[in-house]
């Protein structure tokens, strides 16, 4: 059930971040029959300075243009629906020049930007789709032969920069999930961070509200809880900074907890006793690192990271450093050869102790922790 969800949230989503820049029109309508363009883009007659902190994105708004975000990998036929789209908008224009007795430029025409998770191989050739090293454009950017005006975006093959931020955002799995870890670190002075948080906010709230909830749909829930916690905490801030704190960071508590205890039926089926006693603690951990683990660590680890009582050391000592390389990987992707170094003064630790430095130290701290 993703697929209407997504089209709102994209189409929101583009708008937010273009409005500065220009006219934006979600779904447009166009004339040869009953088709809309996702996003139409315009840009204003004088730049703006907004555009360079979208990066990629203001790069491609940098001149008039459609968008069409994926959800999930287009289809040949669903490329060539867009290129149609294109088309038609296209003789639009040029039936609206001849009207006003002038012609239409090649750089008039608009560009089509096809935003896609990811991008096979064979539907690059198939299109005959090359990156354009010319320009500058980077990975991930395949454009089609120059008079087709189209491009195919794969989101999963952008360089992990500041510059590709708002297209991952609109990526799937561990791109999306990195892309909105990122998002939620922003300064909160950032001018687009307060408004794409409330976004994918409302966006998890349209998924999480389904009573039949896909395999995906439970994976996307994940990606953007750490942005809605982070939304509704700032909220409850905000309200106590206004005098109207009264309840409202119990119910954030309240709603933290309600998403763990989904989390937890999703994978184990119900929440027995043993995982009913270890809720208090996970919730003292950050929304991302806390979503992470919940969506990677098997029961057993969960309980043997939260759980206390007798026998959690002995346990513990059993493949310690196995334990300590998984939840390594978990928070930071893979274990380099740096982290591998630390494991060893790491495990000198009792499990009390190492447990809050492993599940809330970043990268660089664990490495100056465990440095010898």
């Amino acid at each position: 059930m993703t697929r209407q969800p997504h089209d709102q949230f994209a189409k929101q989503y583009l708008e937010e971040l273009l409005a500065p820049l220009g006219t934006v029109e979600t779904s447009r309508d166009v004339l040869s029959e009953v088709r809309q363009v996702d996003v139409c883009f315009i840009p204003a007659p004088s730049p703006s300075p907004e555009s360079e902190t979208l990066g990629l994105l203001g790069k491609m708004a940098a001149t008039t243009c459609l968008f069409e975000p994926f959800r999930n990998a287009p289809t040949p036929v669903e490329v060539r629906s867009c290129m149609f789209k294109l088309y038609s908008v296209e003789a639009e224009l040029l039936r609206k020049a001849r009207r006003e007795r002038r012609s239409l430029s090649e750089d008039e025409s608009p560009r089509l930007w096809i935003l896609s998770p990811s991008c096979s191989q064979r539907l690059l050739n198939g299109f005959g789709a090359n990156l354009n090293q010319s320009e500058n454009w980077g990975e991930g950017v395949y454009f089609l032969p120059e008079f087709q005006r189209t491009v195919l975006v794969s989101i999963n093959q952008l360089p992990v920069s500041q510059d590709t931020l708002w297209l991952r955002v609109l990526g799937k799995r561990r791109t999306q999930q990195q892309a909105i870890d990122e998002l939620v670190g922003l300064p909160q002075e950032n001018p687009q961070r307060r408004n794409i948080l409330e976004i994918l906010a409302n966006w998890r709230i349209n998924v999480d509200s389904s009573e039949r909830l896909s395999n995906a749909d439970r994976e996307l829930i994940m990606n953007l809880s750490p942005a809605y916690l982070k939304w509704r905490e700032e909220a409850v801030s905000e309200g106590r900074q206004e005098g109207r704190q009264e309840g409202r960071q119990e119910g954030i508590r309240e709603e933290r907890r309600q998403m763990v205890e989904n989390f937890l039926r999703v994978r184990f089926g119900e929440i027995d006793a043993e995982l009913e006693a270890i809720i208090a603690p996970m919730l003292q951990l950050t929304p991302q690192v806390l979503t992470r683990l919940l969506f990677n660590l098997s029961k057993e680890e969960l309980l043997l990271w939260f759980g206390e009582g007798s026998g959690v050391e002995e346990r513990f000592g059993e493949g310690k450093r196995e334990k300590v390389e998984n939840v390594l990987r978990v928070r930071f992707g893979e274990v380099d050869q740096e982290l591998a170094d630390k494991i060893a003064s790491m495990l000198e630790l009792p499990h009390q102790e190492l447990t809050p430095l492993l599940l809330t130290l970043s990268r660089q701290e664990l490495l100056e922790r465990f440095a010898r």
